[in-house]
């Protein structure tokens, strides 16, 4: 469905809209400390890499993951300087751009008021907007994987021109290619697997005829085996390492100690999907009902036998986005729910299409209906209110009942945002007018409510992050003396030391 042309007053505040979120996103990259461990980890990475001169490798005690995030992230060192901010640079361009990218799928397939929406809920969404400020590999890949799907999306629509559909299939091979680098095969195994599964389900085989495999695989190619020949060619154990361990191993072995119980990732989603997570289980259920095929007259009928019924099963029909998109969002959910490696920020990659699939619903749907699938948020808000005054009851010492309660000063005035912003989104949509402004007010003061939680986590810096130690010990220890970390491995000590 397409909405009516935004009139010049309307183009004008969108833009100061996005100006503003733009400056909102970006503002506190610089505040926080890095934390243990992932951020110094991956601060860590690109700075040995600069350090060293040695851009193949990437290296943290042995061979590290795909290199792109720790090229970029060595480039902004390069550039600006090894800090904080640069550290997390990639993760805040690339969670920002997967919000313009799905406010631009979102405009092109289901039209432009759900394209805004899309992008409203996407960069209101907690884990999605946290994550984006945390110096992990999960928002960058989910950003190529979500360009790969839409570049997929786009290519398979019939009412394109055939070179418009050649050309946005090999923009998808080529953001597989980048997914591949930045964290490995599920940038390639995931969406093709998702792809397999929407055929047999939907019975649309046609889809595979229009991948461009030739030119598609010589364009993944041309990105991701340069990069494999170097390192296996300088690391003879890096193919055992990497399409082994850090793929098969990691899966099946709960060694790693990452293995969570089957239903770990009912309360990320619902709590990570926040504040729309009432409005997520609707739209689940009404994108499966409302984007269904109708069945073929004789098959309806029960006429034919199973062939029959086979045969109008794959008959030809359109590419359906709302159907893959739904897989593509169940099968990954699944996937990491099997995997004996699990961590919160594995869900990333279903974020962006669980907001395209929002987006669209929330075009069709009246403000009385948004309202009653909000309500119910408000007291969630509430609940998390009030376990913010008890946060020191979870404390093991002295040191962590003051860092806790400090922080949960930063929590409160977060959660006030929220309720705030959802406050004011429920009153104009029970009044049933300014719909657009209720979404909007809401994914606002969610974003800011995370940049606030986010910017409070100093408060536990002390705990978190050796760069007190680093300030402490930085002038006792000689720049030719070695420095050891004896039956502990602080993995931000090596960033603010400025040595391996």
């Amino acid at each position: 469905m397409e909405t009516q042309r935004t009139s010049p007053s309307g183009k004008t505040l969108l833009w100061v809209l996005l100006a503003v979120f733009t400056v909102l996103w970006f503002s506190n990259l610089q505040y926080r400390y890095i934390v243990k461990p992932d951020e110094g980890r991956y601060a860590e990475i690109p700075r040995e890499m600069v350090a060293s001169g040695n851009w193949t490798t990437p290296r943290l005690n042995g061979i590290e993951k795909p290199p792109l995030q720790y090229w970029a992230t060595a480039v902004a060192y390069k550039a600006f300087g090894e800090h904080p901010w640069t550290s997390r640079l990639w993760d805040a361009l690339t969670g920002f751009a997967g919000i313009l990218l799905t406010w631009f799928a979102g405009t092109r397939l289901f039209g432009r008021e759900a394209g805004r929406y899309a992008a409203l809920i996407l960069g209101g969404c907690f884990l999605y907007a946290g994550m984006g400020h945390v110096n992990t590999l999960d928002i960058g890949v989910s950003f190529f994987i979500t360009l790969g799907i839409v570049g997929m999306l786009f290519g398979q629509d019939e009412k394109r021109t055939a070179p418009n559909r050649r050309n946005w299939m090999l923009l998808a091979w080529a953001a597989l290619g980048l997914a591949m680098l930045s964290k490995g095969l599920i940038g390639i195994v995931l969406p093709g697997t998702a792809l397999f599964l929407y055929s047999m389900i939907q019975g649309d085989l046609a889809a595979w005829k229009r991948m461009h495999w030739i030119k598609g695989l010589l364009v993944f190619a041309v990105i991701t085996v340069p990069w494999f020949y170097l390192v296996m060619d300088a690391n003879p154990r890096f193919g055992w390492f990497f399409f082994y361990y850090e793929h098969f191993e990691r899966f099946v072995n709960p060694s790693h100690h990452r293995n969570q119980p089957w239903w770990y990732f009912i309360p990320i989603l619902l709590l990570g999907i926040l504040p729309w997570t009432f409005t997520l289980l609707s739209t689940l259920w009404r994108t499966w009902k409302d984007s269904a095929v109708p069945a073929a007259p004789g098959a309806a009928a029960g006429q034919g036998g199973w062939r029959a019924h086979l045969r109008a099963h794959f008959a030809p029909k359109p590419f359906n986005p709302q159907r893959y998109l739904l897989v593509w969002s169940v099968f990954v959910y699944l996937f990491f729910t099997k995997s004996d490696s699990q961590l919160p920020s594995y869900l990333l990659p279903i974020f962006p299409s669980l907001a395209l699939l929002m987006g669209w619903q929330l075009s069709r749907m009246q403000p009385r209906r948004l309202f009653w699938l909000l309500l119910p948020v408000l007291f969630i808000l509430l609940a998390l209110l009030g376990v913010s005054f008890f946060s020191t009851r979870f404390a093991d010492n002295p040191v962590q009942v003051r860092m806790y309660a400090d922080y949960s000063g930063w929590l409160q005035a977060a959660i006030a945002v929220w309720l705030v912003g959802l406050g004011a989104a429920l009153f104009w949509l029970w009044r049933g007018v300014h719909m657009m402004r209720a979404v909007t007010t809401l994914a606002f003061a969610s974003l800011v409510a995370v940049l606030l939680a986010t910017s409070g986590y100093n408060t536990l810096a002390p705990e978190r992050s050796a760069y007190f130690v680093a300030e402490a010990i930085r002038d006792k220890i000689k720049p030719d003396e070695p420095f050891y970390s004896v039956k502990m491995y602080e993995q931000t000590l090596p960033f603010y030391l400025k040595r391996t």
